[in-house]
């Protein structure tokens, strides 16, 4: 049998998604355009002859500054050396750059044997929704009514590098709620809420204060529904964002090292009160 890696088709992302949902990462139902079309050269799939048994992501973000996701292997194929030959595949496609990831901790040893070094901790929290509660005084306003060059500028800031052939995508799938604060005609926050596998998962939620984050994120949680399995990935360093969960009754199910091979960015995690995702940052 001869094991080939080629770059995905946009077919084969879905079979990777698939692979995600059921290693429990829980990938929104409509993630997949807004990955592929950020970078279509950046995603690899492993063949074993017809059979797709392995996945990788490497998406550029500009000259400098790429992500690692979509790392899986189907469980019979795993231990036999498929993996790492499609890990070097996505290492080579990223080139120089400054490459990001957020991976099993488990896996922390090994990505750290190709340069990768711990930044800090990404924890997810499940919850059920529950109905509005936000404060009166923040007005919040869909993400369509703001401006999109400002909402890519502000969103470069929490993110590092810019993204807005991502963002535009993102902000518009169906089944899913972006919101964003004005205030003085500055963007003090913006958030999304989507539907996922299961539940529903709030991501990004970039504010400039717990007072605007928790405006946002009781707006994207109530557009879930009241009851439904609700999902916020929180970098362990915002301790705000731990409150936040702890306010509410949510509990965390699930971790990844978000790990880089060169200096993190540089970038205030005290505004970041959610990931974006896990598998392009």
């Amino acid at each position: 049998m001869i094991y080939k890696i080629r770059r995905m088709s946009r077919e084969d992302l879905d079979v990777a998604i698939e692979w995600a949902a059921k290693e429990v990462w829980n990938p929104g139902l409509y993630d997949g355009d807004s990955f592929y079309k950020t970078d279509p050269d950046g995603f690899f799939m492993g063949f074993l002859d017809t059979e797709p048994i392995s996945s990788i992501s490497a998406v550029a973000y500009g000259d400098n500054f790429g992500f690692l996701g979509f790392y899986i292997v189907k469980p019979e194929y795993r231990n036999k050396g498929f993996g790492i030959q499609i890990w070097n595949t996505a290492l080579k496609q990223m080139g120089d750059k400054n490459i990001g990831l957020d991976g099993v901790v488990a896996q922390q040893e090994s990505y750290k044997k190709s340069g990768f070094k711990l930044a800090y901790r990404n924890i997810r929290y499940q919850g059920k929704a529950s109905v509005n509660t936000s404060d009166d005084s923040i007005k919040t306003l869909p993400a369509s009514k703001i401006s999109f060059d400002q909402l890519v500028s502000y969103d470069s800031k929490m993110f590092s590098v810019s993204r807005s052939k991502f963002l535009r995508l993102w902000i518009s799938q169906p089944q899913s709620l972006a919101l964003g604060v004005l205030g003085e005609n500055n963007l003090k926050g913006y958030g999304m809420v989507r539907k996922c596998h299961i539940g529903y998962r709030v991501g990004p939620l970039f504010a400039e204060n717990e007072r605007y984050a928790e405006a946002l994120f009781t707006k994207l949680m109530s557009f879930a529904g009241i009851n439904t399995p609700i999902f916020l990935d929180v970098p362990e360093p915002n301790t705000a964002g731990l409150k936040l969960t702890k306010r509410y009754k949510m509990k965390p199910v699930f971790e990844t090292a978000r790990m880089y091979t060169k200096t993190p960015p540089m970038i205030d995690l005290n505004k970041v009160f959610g990931v974006t995702s896990f598998e392009l940052g």
